[in-house]
């Protein structure tokens, strides 16, 4: 499995706590019951869904600092978690570019979000990897030691 398929994966389980409310770790293992998934890309998957949903709020501010006009609670599922999981793989992942971050989420946005998802997210995450740093809280950038995996 690729990593573009591991996020796949990582998005519904998000979706699935962020709409169903159910536990990550009930949607997670219906998903690896389902898809027969390596530990490679078992570890990859909850790195991005467990560190995604610990800096929820933090990733969640930093969305609604960027999209005045859009309350994150008004957002489209699909977008508003393809977007916590980018940010959380720019702010917290140091091995991914933010450029490479950016451009997964759009792929997943073009697969998975309405017609203008891709456009709306490139959008809102394009001018966070500008100057991350403006829109950061202040004293928390950084990578994370990843306890995820």
């Amino acid at each position: 499995m690729i990593r573009r398929q591991a996020r796949e994966l990582a998005l519904q389980v998000l979706f699935q706590v962020d709409i169903g409310q159910i536990s990550a770790e009930f949607a997670l293992q219906y998903i690896i019951e389902e898809r027969k998934l390596g530990q490679e890309d078992l570890t990859f998957t909850r790195r991005i869904v467990f560190g995604t949903l610990e800096h929820l709020n933090i990733l969640d501010e930093i969305i609604a600092g960027v999209s005045h006009e859009w309350q994150i609670h008004r957002m489209a599922g699909v977008d508003r978690n393809i977007m916590r999981m980018a940010l959380f793989e720019i702010f917290y992942c140091g091995e991914i570019p933010g450029g490479v971050a950016v451009n997964e989420a759009v792929e997943l946005a073009k697969t998975f979000g309405g017609d203008d998802s891709s456009r709306f997210i490139n959008g809102i995450l394009g001018k966070i990897v500008q100057d991350p740093h403006a829109y950061f809280p202040e004293g928390q950038y950084g990578t994370i030691v990843d306890k995820h995996s």
